[in-house]
């Protein structure tokens, strides 16, 4: 089986594009699709996509456009003859609202908009590429292995006691349930910090303000998650932010949280002394 995140009428003739954000993901994700043997194709985006990845795939098979042109997308997953789209990547937050360069296409959609957030500009986005008859995949797809899973990843016993890790749980939850955000620094059954539009790496340096012994980051994930546009990451940059912030354990919802390049991410974990561990 390629992927427990693949539909199970899944065709491998058929191409697979890539809309590529920012950072390794995109990279993980082109990497499996290509060794499972699947067509790959790639619509990368002006200042956001890596280049490393754009120049590893044939130029017949990409094009680069600027953030908000959707008209040309939805038309080049046309040209592609794609069965299937998958998103990996984050677009820097800002230029969803400010410096975006909305086609006609585009903004239609973003006048038609009774909210402006990630969710429903990429929602929106979702519904116009599946009206072409194109799958959009699981986020999660093909990189199965990357995925937290459950108990203390990074080996021996995890520092927080169990009542303060369901509570560090509770509280992400409930913050996510609530849509403003996906993450939480407790201590010792006190809220630190959450998560907001400012992102995780704002947050674990606000909590590392404070007395951060026994200190607890969660990640879980929103209890109706769109894993086709929406998938919480933990990788080497949070890892390394932890470790500044004096934060030496995180708790990530177990196979709904990606961690970026796990074995990379395991091994300086360890090396740092920062606890890593999945929950369900």
């Amino acid at each position: 089986m390629l992927s427990a995140f693949l539909p199970k009428d899944f065709d491998p003739k058929k191409p697979v594009a890539l809309i590529a954000g920012q950072g390794i993901y995109p990279m993980l994700i082109a990497d499996a699709v290509r060794q499972a043997g699947v067509p790959l194709r790639l619509i990368a985006f002006d200042e956001e996509t890596r280049p490393d990845l754009i120049a590893s795939v044939p130029e017949t098979d990409r094009r680069t456009l600027l953030v908000g042109q959707l008209g040309k997308a939805l038309k080049t997953l046309e040209q592609f003859k794609a069965g299937y789209a998958i998103m990996a990547g984050q677009i820097t937050p800002r230029r969803l609202f400010k410096g975006l360069h909305p086609d006609l296409k585009a903004a239609r959609i973003l006048f038609s908009l009774k909210r402006r957030n990630a969710e429903t500009i990429f929602g929106a986005l979702v519904a116009e590429i599946e009206k072409l008859g194109i799958h959009m995949l699981d986020a999660r797809s093909f990189i199965d292995d990357h995925l937290a899973s459950t108990g203390t990843m990074t080996g021996g016993k995890f520092p927080i006691e169990k009542d303060y890790l369901e509570h560090g749980i509770h509280i992400a939850r409930e913050s996510a349930r609530l849509d403003i955000g996906q993450g939480c620094v407790v201590r010792k059954g006190t809220v630190l910090a959450v998560e907001a539009f400012e992102g995780t790496d704002a947050m674990l340096r606000r909590a590392g303000e404070f007395k951060t012994d026994n200190t607890l980051f969660v990640k879980t994930v929103k209890s109706r998650q769109d894993f086709r546009f929406d998938v919480p990451c933990f990788g080497l940059r949070t890892l390394e932010t932890m470790r500044e912030a004096g934060l030496q354990a995180a708790a990530l919802e177990a196979g709904k949280v990606i961690i970026i390049d796990k074995p990379a991410v395991l091994a300086q974990a360890r090396t740092w002394s920062i606890a890593l561990q999945g929950f369900e």
